[in-house]
C-alpha cells in the first residue's frame, strides 16, 4: 500500500511538471528580455524547473493559495538564484558600474538635484555617446535587487505589490521585520515618485506594466535602445537610494552597539 502511495505521487508530481513546463518557459523569456544576450535561456529554463520542482514540493493547500501563484514565486526565486550563481557579469563591467554609481551619488549631493547626461558624462571623462555606450554596457547587470523588491523573485525578499505578497509567512508575524519592510518599500516608492520624469515612465511601464522594452520605446515615441539606457540609468539612482538607506540602517546599528558598551 506504501509503494502504492508513492508512486501515485511521483506520477502526480510528473504530471504537474509537464504541465507547468510553459510556465517556466514563459518567466524565463520574460526574465532573459532584461539581461544581456550572452545569457542563455537554457540555463534560466533549468534554474526554472528547479524552482517548479522545490514548488511541488513544499506547497501546501492549507494556505489558501493557488498552486499556480505559489509555483510562479518559486520558479522566478529559482532563475534568479541561478543568475547569482552564474556570476555572468564581467568584472570590468562590474568596475564600470560602480564608477558610474559613485559618479552619479556624488554629482547630485554637489548639485542637489538629478545630475543630466552632459554632466555625468564630463564627469566621467568621457563623450555623450561613449557615455551612452557604458549605460548600454551596463544592461543587466542594474537588474538586482530592484526587481526582486519590486516583483517579489527572491524567496528571501522584502513585499512588493503583486500577489505573492499575500502568501502568509511565518516571518511576517514578527513586528520588526514587518516595520523594516514596510519603511524599504515606502522609501522605494518615494525614490520612484521622485527620478527624472522619462525615467519613471520606463520604471512604471516595465515593472509595474510589464511592457517590453520595444512596447515602451513605441508609447513614449523614442528608441528601444533609449528606452534601455533610461532604465539603466533609474536603476543606479534607485539602488544608490537603497543603499543609502541600508549603509544608514548599519551605522545606526555600531552607533547603538557602542553606546551599550
Amino acid at each position: 500500500m506504501a509503494g502504492q502511495v508513492t508512486q501515485t505521487k511521483e506520477v502526480n508530481r510528473d504530471t504537474l511538471i509537464e504541465d507547468y513546463i510553459p510556465l517556466v518557459k514563459y518567466l524565463a523569456q520574460r526574465i532573459s528580455l532584461k539581461l544581456p544576450n550572452h545569457v542563455e535561456i537554457d540555463d534560466l529554463i533549468n534554474s526554472g524547473i528547479i524552482g517548479l520542482i522545490d514548488a511541488i514540493e513544499k506547497f501546501d493547500p492549507s494556505r489558501g493559495i493557488q498552486f499556480k501563484t505559489y509555483a510562479e514565486f518559486r520558479i522566478r526565486g529559482a532563475i534568479f538564484d541561478g543568475l547569482r550563481s552564474l556570476d555572468w557579469v564581467p568584472r570590468s563591467v562590474r568596475k564600470q558600474k560602480k564608477i558610474v554609481e559613485q559618479s552619479y551619488a556624488q554629482l547630485e549631493q554637489q548639485l542637489g538635484r538629478h545630475a543630466t547626461d552632459e554632466e555625468l558624462s564630463k564627469s566621467l571623462g568621457v563623450g555623450l555617446n561613449e557615455f551612452y555606450k557604458i549605460l548600454d554596457n551596463l544592461k543587466g547587470v542594474t537588474l538586482g535587487k530592484f526587481v526582486e523588491l519590486n516583483n517579489n523573485d527572491s524567496q528571501n525578499n522584502m513585499d512588493g505589490d503583486s500577489a505573492i505578497a499575500f502568501i502568509p509567512d511565518t516571518s511576517s508575524e514578527d513586528p520588526y521585520h514587518t516595520f523594516q519592510k514596510q519603511e524599504l518599500t515606502e522609501i522605494l516608492a518615494e525614490a520612484i515618485r521622485n527620478l527624472p520624469d522619462k525615467e519613471r515612465y520606463v520604471v512604471s511601464l516595465y515593472y509595474f506594466d510589464e511592457l517590453t522594452m520595444k512596447e515602451i520605446g513605441t508609447v513614449l515615441n523614442i528608441t528601444e535602445s533609449r528606452v534601455s539606457q533610461l532604465h539603466t540609468k533609474s536603476m543606479i539612482r534607485l539602488r544608490e537610494t537603497l543603499r543609502s538607506y541600508i549603509d544608514s540602517k548599519d551605522k545606526g546599528r555600531s552607533r547603538k552597539i557602542k553606546l551599550k558598551r
